[in-house]
């Protein structure tokens, strides 16, 4: 994205703008993202390098991630002997996907 077209919307519905225009346009950017709750992102070269997100979605992330992170000990605390039934297997096998990313 070139520096000189502002603050644009994105296919995925974020609002992006190059790091050159950011500075003069910083409230612009983040009345968009509060208003529009949408994230934005500034970009470098085309690739987004931060992104700038509505509190709400911080909160939400906040307690998600809290969620997870319990969801993973309570699969961690499985007994041995019931991690051979196909629902204890099934978890164990969710948690290593959400831990190692595959």
């Amino acid at each position: 994205m070139a520096a000189d077209q502002g603050i644009q919307i994105t296919e995925d519905g974020v609002a992006e703008v190059s790091m050159t225009y950011a500075r003069a346009n910083l409230t612009q950017l983040l009345r968009e993202v509060r208003y529009g709750k949408r994230p934005g992102a500034f970009t470098e070269r085309g690739d987004r390098s931060a992104y700038v997100v509505p509190a709400d979605f911080y909160k939400q992330a906040l307690e998600d991630r809290s969620t997870v992170a319990a969801m993973l000990r309570m699969i961690d605390e499985i007994p041995d002997e019931r991690r051979r039934e196909a629902w204890a297997r099934d978890l164990i096998r969710y948690r290593n996907d959400l831990v190692h990313g595959t």
